[in-house]
């Protein structure tokens, strides 16, 4: 499982509404962190918990001294959390990614759906995409702070 993690200033999820032919919001967040999240067919429950406790414990914003000294637990932060299963791209050969590393729809859903409910019971204000769906991921990265994590690597 892989998370890139984005501190930001404000985020919104939007979302292309088929049957309505209109993009619909899913929610906003004031200051917190977007996870760009990947399951990969490997994944387990396992994987959520290490993700999930270095993503909320991660001492990436700022004291009074403008430090990288708090989490997002600390400043109160809310979190925006998308499935992107573009981040196991494999692109060793050739110029077309592949991404047989990526979970089969079902299991990331399940995995996916496990991330947000766990996470929802440490943060206050989380929103969440819609998963498989054409989606629009609006913030401004405050920093910018950028961090991979992934749960297979775990010395990046």
């Amino acid at each position: 499982m892989r998370a890139v993690l984005q501190r930001a200033v404000n985020a919104e999820i939007v979302f292309f509404d088929p049957d309505r032919e209109e993009w619909k919001s899913k929610g906003m967040i004031k200051s917190g962190l977007v996870v760009l999240l990947g399951i990969e067919h490997e994944d387990t429950e396992e994987d959520i918990d290490y993700l999930l406790r270095k993503t909320i414990n991660m001492r990436i914003f700022n004291d009074e001294n403008g430090r990288m000294n708090l989490s997002l637990e600390d400043v109160g932060g809310g979190i925006a959390i998308v499935s992107q299963f573009t981040l196991h791209a494999l692109t060793k050969k050739g110029n077309r990614p592949s991404f047989i590393k990526a979970a089969e729809p079902d299991k990331a859903l399940y995995l996916y759906g496990e991330f947000v409910k766990r996470a929802g019971l440490h943060i206050g204000k989380l929103i969440s995409g819609e998963f498989g769906a054409h989606m629009r991921v609006r913030f401004t990265n405050e920093g910018p702070v950028t961090i991979i994590l992934d749960s297979k690597q775990r010395d990046i």
